[in-house]
């Protein structure tokens, strides 16, 4: 596949400027009664956290919290449905991905992101965008031996019969988290045990109200 460039001509970057809205992030939080996140889901494929993201936002659905979630296959098919994987396009994805969360956490939402997002460069270049407890990555630690064995969507078989290239955890590396605010055994507890652990990690730091 041709590696495409993702670049802002300087041309167009000397046309454009920056304008001051007068509603900002605080106020649409607060007509929201809450404090606006991105909860970004790492791990290999199969590790999880898709499940684990979906039963978090009914959870927070419940509780009346205005949420969005983001995940990586269904943006596979809208917004990033012209990149493929390569490092280049992996990045490119997970760029795109911070700033529409970026957007969403700006809007006063709480974000809910599953990507694997396998490189500590795109990960911390994604925190970078955020304030401070803001973004909370939550590492979704489940082996290689747990995901394959899962398999849900037949992708590792494929990847081992070298019918999918550039596949994380096969032939693309995946880099393990090290400053994870989360991280959870994904072989065990149930995604209904797990949210139950990130909803206290958000009630313990003021994210969320204890009802």
């Amino acid at each position: 596949m041709e590696t495409k460039k993702f670049t802002t001509n300087d041309k167009i970057k000397n046309k454009v400027f920056h304008h001051e809205m007068k509603i900002n992030k605080e106020h649409r939080s607060k007509i929201k009664k809450q404090t606006p996140c991105i909860i970004w889901f790492t791990g290999l494929s199969g590790a999880g956290k898709s499940t684990l993201a979906d039963t978090l936002e009914q959870k927070l659905n419940k509780l009346g919290k205005h949420t969005f979630s983001l995940d990586g296959d269904n943006l596979r098919h809208t917004l990033n449905e012209d990149l493929g994987f390569s490092d280049r396009d992996r990045n490119e994805n997970i760029r795109r991905i911070g700033h529409v969360g970026k957007l969403m956490v700006d809007a006063g939402l709480i974000v809910i992101s599953s990507f694997i997002s396998p490189f500590k460069e795109q990960r911390n270049n994604t925190r970078k965008l955020f304030n401070e407890k803001e973004f909370i990555q939550v590492f979704l630690n489940t082996s290689i031996d747990i995901c394959e064995k899962r398999d849900p969507k037949g992708l590792y078989k494929k990847a081992r019969a070298g019918l999918l290239k550039d596949f994380t955890g096969i032939d693309s590396a995946y880099e393990i988290p090290e400053n994870s605010e989360i991280v959870l055994d994904g072989s065990h507890g149930s995604p209904d045990e797990n949210s139950e652990i990130i909803i206290k990690y958000l009630i313990e730091n003021d994210i969320i109200k204890h009802e």
